[in-house]
């Protein structure tokens, strides 16, 4: 028996590597918008928000509707610039995701990217029927809100201890809190291990073929308690 029925995935520094791309294009739209540059560090602390929010938490003094509206088509043209040649997903994750599939769990993905530009990645995958479900930032609300994880839920039918949200930002697991699912960690992506071990996932894992393993175990237990029970 699988302890988790259903697998929810961050995209972006979870599943792809796509941290570098995401972090030159904020720059280079700041640069265009005039902005002052920013740290990388600070960038990647904002990975895993839906554009607007993050753009909202690195420049909190843009007020202006149109600066704003700059700065998202900036970035927006340069992220497709780069993006021309989609991500690599990270080492095991394609063969990790059919092998979990074939298990039994359900698969989703829950991201801060934009609606368009998931399907255009998914669509270079082959995986436009891949997951479950999906959904993006700009169809609902932005993580750390869990109704990403509520709408997702309740497509799939399945209860909140039956669920668990995998991503590489304090935002993933943040969401994971809220809406009363388990969290893994992932210290590959966007942020560091101190960083979101303060966030008390389930799991830290290190690469993504450990995730197979732990829900092996995780199985394994549930099975154990079914027993008893």
């Amino acid at each position: 028996m699988n302890k988790y029925d259903l697998l929810i995935f961050d995209w972006d520094g979870t599943l792809a590597d796509s941290i570098g791309r995401i972090v030159e294009s904020i720059s280079v739209a700041a640069a265009n918008c005039d902005l002052p540059p920013l740290d990388e560090g600070v960038i990647k602390g904002i990975i895993g928000l839906g554009l607007p929010e993050a753009i909202a938490a690195l420049y909190p003094h843009i007020t202006d509707v149109r600066t704003a509206e700059a700065f998202r088509r900036a970035y927006a043209a340069h992220y497709l610039l780069l993006d021309a040649e989609p991500s690599a997903l990270y080492p095991g994750v394609a063969l990790a995701l059919q092998q979990l599939g074939d298990q039994g769990h359900m698969l989703a993905v829950a991201t801060g990217k934009g609606r368009r530009g998931l399907d255009r990645v998914l669509a270079a995958q082959g995986w436009g029927d891949f997951f479950d479900v999906t959904r993006c930032a700009d169809e609902t609300a932005s993580k750390p809100d869990p109704l990403m994880i509520h709408e997702i839920l309740g497509h799939c039918g399945v209860s909140p201890e039956r669920a668990v949200m995998i991503g590489d930002s304090v935002f993933d697991l943040e969401m994971a809190r809220r809406a009363g699912v388990d969290s893994v960690a992932v210290t590959y992506g966007a942020q560091s291990v101190e960083v979101l071990q303060a966030c008390s996932p389930c799991m830290t894992i290190k690469n993504f073929s450990e995730l197979g393993r732990w829900l092996c175990s995780a199985d394994s237990a549930a099975e154990v308690v079914a027993y008893v029970g």
